[in-house]
């Protein structure tokens, strides 16, 4: 499974490069089209594990001022 996540940048906010810098120490990659990164868990996996992560992603981004969607698949 993998999860997508789309970020959108304030001007107010912390620079795309630092905040694309925190997501890729916490294991997502950035790609080009509909998505700006994706995460890619190499199993299945549950709603838990999906929440969990979403948890980890709004401890890493406070204070960043960046709104973030996600869609497991």
């Amino acid at each position: 499974m993998e999860t997508y996540l789309q970020v959108t940048f304030s001007s107010e906010g912390s620079p795309p490069s630092e905040v694309a810098e925190r997501l890729r120490a916490l294991g997502f990659k950035p790609i080009h089209g509909n998505y700006d990164f994706v995460y890619d868990w190499k199993r299945e996996v549950a709603m838990d594990d999906t929440m969990d992560l979403a948890d980890q992603l709004t401890q890493l981004l406070k204070g960043y001022k960046v709104l973030f969607e996600t869609e497991t698949v």
